[in-house]
């Protein structure tokens, strides 16, 4: 299974907010959006950042209430870790595992096409190994 496939299934649906809102925005949007993070592009839709739930924690941890008055690209993470469309979803697996993210955005070409969660890649892994039980016990079970 590669990323392409996964984005072509789940869709290519991406939000994203300005570099210029308030931690406060941000956080509402992801709340009423039902997602963990966010991207922020720049003006030809490139990736330049992205904002996640626990960017906007740890600002809180470090400097109280007022950080939901700084602004998403004082907080943003900037050395955005990004994946290719024919990669695999063990490989995209494994990148998210050991940079310790938990989305990640799929870019070709310099065009942001998606992004894929770690529970999308789970999501897709579990049932790709149901398939792979049903196909072993059809096997053994004329």
């Amino acid at each position: 299974m590669i990323l392409e496939q996964i984005l072509k299934e789940k869709g290519g649906q991406v939000f994203s907010v300005a570099e210029s809102a308030t931690l406060k925005e941000a956080a509402n949007l992801l709340d009423s959006r039902k997602v963990g993070a966010m991207v922020i592009l720049n003006e030809a839709g490139g990736v330049i950042g992205v904002i996640s739930e626990r960017d906007i924690v740890r600002n809180i941890a470090r400097i109280g209430a007022a950080a939901l008055k700084c602004t998403v690209g004082e907080v943003m993470t900037r050395n955005v870790v990004t994946a290719r469309a024919h990669e695999t979803l063990e490989i995209a697996m494994d990148r998210m595992t050991d940079r310790r993210i938990r989305h990640l955005p799929v870019v070709e070409g310099g065009r942001l096409l998606g992004v894929v969660s770690i529970g999308d890649l789970v999501k897709w892994r579990i049932a790709e190994a149901h398939a792979e039980v049903e196909a072993v016990r059809s096997y053994i079970q004329p």
